[in-house]
C-alpha cells in the first residue's frame, strides 16, 4: 500500500534548502515521490512497508529542518513550529551575545592597558568565551557542513561554516602553541571575530525568521476565520457539533452574531451577512431565501436556516485557503535566474575565497592578513538573498490578494499580469448583470392575443435552456402567473438559438443565423430588429412552422462598476476588447456605453479561443474576463484568464486568477498587483546582486592597495546575515500600498 503525506518543513523556503531536503528524501529507501515548494510544503508519497513515517521526518529533522504534518486539525501546528524556531533562535543569539560581549575588551585591546591576568591568560580565556558561542551557532555546521559532506550541496550555511570554523580553529591552533610554550603566532587570535560572526548572523536569522513568519500572515488569517462548531438541525432537534461533523444536505441554524460555519443556501429566514474578510467588500449583504451564503462570515442581525452544500476542504474558504498556499509556493520564472546562480554560487565564492588568500600571500602579505581576506569573502556573500528575493515577495502578494478578493493561483501569472496590454471581456455576465428583462414584444399581427402568444411560444422553446435570456423570458410569463408546458422536442443550437415542437407546432427562437440555417424569411421585421439592435438591445427572433411570427427584445443592464473599470484601464494603456456572441448592432451599443476600443461580436462559444488567439498573433499579451463555461476556452487560451468568482466552476479551474467578488474593478487591482509585486522582486534581486557585485571585491582587499581599506570579517558578516533581512523587509513594505480600482 502507497501512502502520501503533507508536511510542513519549517525553514524550506528558498531554491537551497530544497534541494537540501530534496537530497536527504531522494537517498531514503520507500520514498516513492516529492514535490517540495518554498512555502515549507511537501507532499511525500512513500511505502510504509519499506519506510515509516516517522523515519522520513527524522532524516528531515537531522539536516535542521522540523517537519509539522499538515491536518485540517492541527491548523495551528505550523504557526507554533514556527514560533519554536524564532524562540531557538533567540535563545541561541542570547547565549553567543552574553559570551561574545566580554571578548569586546580583547577587540579594543589596543585603546587601554589590559589587566596583567587578562593579558596572561589570553588564549584560555578567549577560548572560554568562544566556545559555548560555536555551540550555540552549531545549526551553521550541521546544516552547512553535513549538505556540504553528506549531499554534497554547498549553501549560505556552509560560507559560514567554513569562514567562522576556519577562524576558531585557527585561533584553537595558536592557542596550543601557546600552552606549549611555543608562542610563535600569539599576537593572531580569531576567537573574537568568529565568536562576534555567529553573534550577529544569528542576530540576523532571528530578524529574519520573524519577518518570514509574517509572510503567512494572510493565511493565518483565513484559516483563523473558521468556525469551531456548527448548530444543526437533527432529528428535530437543535445540536451544536464541531464543524468537522457537519455533513452535505444538513440544516444549519446560524444566530445574530454567529459566523457561517460552511456553504449553503439560505431555506428560511432573512439577515445581512457581512462577508469582507472573504471578499473584501465591506458592506454586509442581504440575504433571504435561495441565497447563497459563505462558511467563516459573519452574521449580523437575523437569524436563518440554511442547507449546507459545501463542507470541509469543498468550502469556498478552504478552495481560498488552498490556491492561496498554492501560488505561495510557485515559481515564478524570473526566479529561474536567480536559481542558475546560487546553484554556482558557493562553489564559486569558495574559490575566490582561496584564490584571495593565495593572490595575498603571493603578493608578500603574512598569512594571518590572508587568513582574514578569506574569511571575510566567505561570510560577507549572501546566496539567501538571491534566493528570498521572489519567493517572499511571492507569498506577500498572494496573500495581499486574497485579502482583497482576488486569488492569484501561481506565480506565473503574476509575472505574465505584469506584461497585459490588452484586456477581452466577455459582455454577458461579465460587463453585464447577466440578468436580462424582456422590454419590447413585437408580433406581426399587432394584437394583444397575439402578443401573449408569442410570448408564450417563446418561453415553451426556453423552457429547457439555461441560457440567461431564457430566463428574461420564462421569468415575465411567471410574473403573469401562468404555468408553461414542456415542449415535446427541444434543442439547443450554440450560439444561435433553440428549436422546439410543442403539439403541432415547430418552434425557432434565435438570431440572424438560426433564421438564416432554417431559411425562415425575416424580412418582414427587418427593420424593427434593427431599431432594438441600435438600442443596445439583444434581440430574439421567432419564428413558427417556418414563418416569422415576431420579435422579442432583451436589455442587459450594465454592472454598476463596468464603466469606472475600463475608464482605469485604458489610464494603464491598457486596451479593452469586448468579446460576444451578440448582433453587431448590440455589441456596438454596449461598447460605446462602457468605451471600449474593440468590439468582437457574433463570435460564437468555440470560436472565443480563436479570436483570443487572432489577437496573440498581432503581439498582443491578453487577459481575458469571463465568468461562464462557454469562456472556459478563451480563459484557457488567453495569457492570462481571470474569472469572476460568481461564475461557473469550470470558468473559475481555467483561470489563472479568480476574483471573489462580482466587480470588475478588481481587475484592475489584479493587473496593479502583479506590476507592484514584480517591482519589488526586481528590487530585491537588483540588492541582492548589488550587494554581492560591490561586497565580494571589497572583502577580497580590492580597495586595500588603493586606499588602505579592509573589511573587517566581523562587519561582513553583520552586512551578510542583514541582507535577507532587508529583501525580506522590502516585501513587507507591499502590504502598505493602496491600489488602484
Amino acid at each position: 500500500m502507497i501512502a502520501t503525506v503533507d508536511l510542513r518543513i519549517i525553514g524550506m523556503d528558498n531554491p537551497h534548502c530544497i534541494g537540501i531536503v530534496g537530497g536527504v528524501l531522494n537517498k531514503l529507501p520507500g520514498v516513492i515521490s516529492q514535490e517540495l515548494q518554498m512555502n515549507e510544503k511537501a507532499k511525500i508519497t512513500y511505502d510504509p512497508a519499506v519506510i515509516s513515517l516517522d523515519k522520513i521526518r527524522s532524516a528531515i529533522k537531522e539536516e535542521g529542518y522540523p517537519t509539522v504534518e499538515e491536518k485540517e486539525t492541527l491548523v495551528d501546528a505550523g504557526k507554533q513550529a514556527r514560533e519554536n524556531v524564532i524562540n531557538d533562535l533567540r535563545n541561541r543569539f542570547i547565549i553567543s551575545l552574553i559570551f561574545s560581549l566580554p571578548l569586546l575588551l580583547y577587540m579594543f585591546s589596543f585603546l587601554f592597558v589590559l589587566p596583567k591576568f587578562l593579558e596572561d591568560n589570553m588564549a584560555l580565556i578567549q577560548f572560554i568565551l568562544a566556545t559555548p558561542v560555536m555551540f550555540a551557532g552549531s545549526i551553521f555546521f550541521s546544516r552547512g557542513l553535513v549538505a556540504l559532506i553528506k549531499m554534497r550541496v554547498a549553501n549560505m550555511d556552509t560560507l559560514v561554516a567554513l569562514g567562522v570554523g576556519t577562524a576558531y580553529l585557527y585561533s584553537l591552533v595558536v592557542s596550543i602553541f601557546i600552552w606549549t610554550g611555543k608562542p610563535v603566532l600569539g599576537h593572531s587570535l580569531y576567537y573574537e571575530t568568529a565568536a562576534f560572526l555567529i553573534t550577529f548572523i544569528l542576530l540576523g536569522k532571528w530578524f529574519e525568521a520573524i519577518a518570514k513568519g509574517r509572510t503567512s500572515d494572510a493565511i493565518r488569517k483565513l484559516i483563523g476565520l473558521r468556525p469551531k462548531t456548527a448548530i444543526v438541525i437533527r432529528d428535530s432537534k437543535e445540536l451544536e457539533i464541531p464543524i468537522g461533523e457537519v455533513i452535505l444536505g444538513d440544516i444549519v441554524i446560524v444566530k445574530p452574531g454567529q459566523k457561517v460555519p460552511v456553504d449553503g443556501v439560505v431555506v428560511d429566514g432573512d439577515s445581512s451577512v457581512d462577508e469582507s474578510m472573504v471578499t473584501g467588500e465591506s458592506i454586509p449583504v442581504e440575504k433571504k431565501t435561495g441565497d447563497k451564503v459563505i462558511g467563516a462570515t459573519i452574521n449580523k442581525t437575523g437569524s436563518f436556516k440554511f442547507k449546507a452544500t459545501k463542507v470541509g476542504s469543498e468550502t469556498l474558504l478552504a478552495q481560498i485557503i488552498r490556491i492561496v498556499e498554492e501560488a505561495q509556493g510557485s515559481k515564478a520564472p524570473i526566479q529561474d535566474l536567480a536559481d542558475l546562480i546560487a546553484a554556482y554560487f558557493v562553489p564559486v565564492v569558495v574559490a575566490l575565497a582561496f584564490i584571495s588568500m593565495i593572490a595575498w600571500i603571493l603578493l608578500g602579505q603574512s598569512f594571518v592578513f590572508a587568513l582574514s581576506i578569506f574569511i571575510t569573502v566567505l561570510v560577507i556573500s549572501c546566496p539567501c538573498a538571491l534566493g528570498l528575493a521572489t519567493p517572499i515577495t511571492v507569498m506577500v502578494g498572494a496573500g495581499m490578494g486574497a485579502q482583497n478578493g482576488i486569488l492569484i493561483k501561481n506565480a506565473k501569472a503574476l509575472q505574465i499580469s505584469e506584461k497585459i496590454n490588452t484586456v477581452v471581456f466577455d459582455k454577458t455576465g461579465t460587463l453585464t448583470k447577466g440578468k436580462p428583462e424582456v422590454t419590447n414584444i413585437f408580433p406581426l399581427d399587432r394584437s394583444l392575443a397575439a402578443e401573449e402568444e408569442l410570448l408564450m411560444r417563446a418561453a415553451i422553446a426556453e423552457k429547457k435552456s439555461q441560457h440567461p435570456l431564457s430566463e428574461a423570458i420564462i421569468n415575465r410569463v411567471k410574473m403573469q402567473k401562468i404555468s408553461i408546458p414542456d415542449p415535446s422536442f427541444f434543442d439547443s443550437i450554440s450560439g444561435k438559438g433553440v428549436e422546439a415542437k410543442f403539439k403541432s407546432d415547430h418552434i425557432l427562437l434565435g438570431n440572424r443565423h438560426l433564421m438564416s440555417e432554417k431559411r425562415v424569411d425575416i424580412s418582414a421585421v427587418a427593420s424593427k430588429l434593427e431599431e432594438y439592435e441600435s438600442q443596445g438591445k439583444t434581440v430574439m427572433i421567432v419564428a413558427l412552422n417556418g414563418k416569422v411570427s415576431g420579435l422579442l427584445a432583451v436589455a442587459d443592464t450594465l454592472k454598476e462598476n463596468s464603466k469606472a473599470a475600463v475608464a482605469a484601464l485604458h489610464k494603464m494603456e491598457k486596451k479593452v476588447v469586448i468579446i460576444t456572441g451578440d448582433n453587431s448592432r448590440t455589441a456596438q451599443a454596449i461598447g460605446k456605453l462602457v468605451g471600449a476600443d474593440k468590439v468582437i461580436s457574433e463570435v460564437l462559444p468555440a470560436d472565443k479561443a480563436d479570436q483570443i488567439k487572432k489577437l496573440q498573433n498581432q503581439g498582443r499579451v491578453v487577459a481575458m474576463v469571463g465568468d461562464g463555461i462557454n469562456d472556459a476556452p478563451a480563459l484557457a487560451q488567453a495569457d492570462i484568464g481571470i474569472a469572476i468568482g460568481s461564475g461557473a466552476d469550470v470558468a473559475i479551474e481555467s483561470a489563472d486568477i479568480v476574483l471573489i467578488k462580482d466587480d470588475l474593478r478588481d481587475v484592475v487591482m489584479a493587473i496593479d498587483l502583479s506590476s507592484y509585486t514584480m517591482r519589488k522582486i526586481k528590487q530585491g534581486l537588483f540588492w541582492a546582486f548589488i550587494y554581492n557585485i560591490i561586497g565580494i571585491p571589497v572583502a577580497a582587499g580590492l580597495l586595500y592597495p588603493f586606499t588602505g581599506f579592509l573589511l573587517n570579517p566581523i562587519i561582513a558578516g553583520t552586512a551578510m546575515a542583514f541582507s535577507s533581512v532587508s529583501v525580506v523587509a522590502n516585501a513587507l513594505l507591499m502590504r502598505r500600498y493602496k491600489f488602484k480600482t
